[in-house]
């Protein structure tokens, strides 16, 4: 027997268990999605860049990305795709295979469309790497005093970590994937941080929570919504992880990881990046928009900002390759 109000052993095992699959779901499988806050925001406004950049924009942009998240993220994956599990697994070739049992076999039309998947998931896995590395170490053109760093010295040192990423993946993640979940976790609270002060600033910014505005932005403009758009959809790549890492974490982590801390933190510092564009000058703005996620921090954290942008993207690559390789 246990002693009163002492939990059974049983218990505190399960909530252990629960602690570290959450805690190393957000190393694992938020990894990618959480490091595209550095380039998301910065590629739609770019593609909206049709003269000078209002708050309208900003806000639209914002919108797109909110109800982005929630349909696309929450509603498909962690709502939705989530309970379609093939004895635990997910991932597209489960889905495939629960699909041609429902089918009995007799519609090849499903073994194309999960292989096309499965390729459309190797596509995103040869292009993340480098976009969200090359993003992170771009951001030492912020730091004051690098501001002249030539565009070929970015690129070969983003291909220097590439190397050691790719060095490391060879002989497997075991050395480094206890430190995923704890550097990613303090790469979200900083995303908030973030966030949390700038929206302090510009809180109109929070108008943005108002589907009105995605659909204005695209009745104002269609082509320019259009092409935004498609900028857009870089803040939710990495969801196919939730899907495709559930045999590994369980629907309890990856759910509770999602909405208790990710998509909060993640939130908070798009919407910062637009209540700090918003807060400036044009002169000034015109400038930050090149960037906006590292001119989120002082002149003095910038460059300790980068070199946590650049690990928490060598981590979001690593474990993007450990799905790649695993499928």
């Amino acid at each position: 027997m246990h002693a009163p109000g002492q939990a059974p052993d049983h218990a505190r095992t399960r909530g252990n268990s629960l602690s570290a699959l959450t805690l190393g779901a957000i190393g694992v499988v938020y990894g990618d999605i959480g490091t595209s806050p550095l380039y998301a925001f910065r590629e739609a406004l770019a593609r909206t860049a049709s003269g000078a950049i209002g708050a309208a924009d900003i806000i639209g942009v914002l919108s797109l990305m909110l109800w982005a998240l929630i349909v696309v993220v929450t509603l498909k994956y962690v709502l939705f795709l989530m309970r379609m599990d093939n004895n635990g697994e997910g991932g597209v070739l489960s889905l495939m295979a629960l699909a041609s049992r429902a089918t009995a076999g007799k519609w090849p039309v499903v073994l194309v469309l999960g292989a096309a998947g499965a390729a459309l998931f190797y596509g995103d896995a040869i292009i993340t790497p480098a976009l969200s590395v090359l993003s992170a170490v771009e951001g030492l053109k912020t730091v004051p005093g690098l501001g002249g760093l030539q565009l070929n010295e970015i690129l070969l040192a983003t291909a220097a970590i590439l190397a050691g990423l790719f060095a490391i993946q060879s002989r497997g993640t075991a050395m480094v994937a206890g430190l995923f979940g704890p550097v990613c976790a303090i790469w979200f609270v900083v995303l908030a941080g973030l966030g949390l002060w700038h929206i302090a600033q510009a809180p109109a910014i929070l108008a943005a929570f108002n589907p009105w505005y995605a659909i204005q932005f695209f009745l104002i403009d269609k082509t320019l919504a259009f092409l935004a758009l498609g900028s857009v959809v870089l803040a939710v790549t990495g969801a196919e992880a939730l899907y495709s890492d559930m045999g590994h974490f369980g629907r309890g982590a990856l759910r509770l990881s999602w909405f208790g801390f990710v998509m909060p933190c993640l939130l908070l510092n798009y919407f910062g990046q637009g209540a700090m564009i918003i807060s400036m000058g044009d002169a000034t703005a015109a400038q930050a928009i090149e960037n906006p996620f590292f001119f989120m921090a002082p002149d003095m954290l910038r460059l300790p900002l980068v070199l946590l942008a650049t690990a928490a993207s060598f981590i979001a690559s690593s474990a993007h390759l450990l799905g790649f390789f695993s499928r």
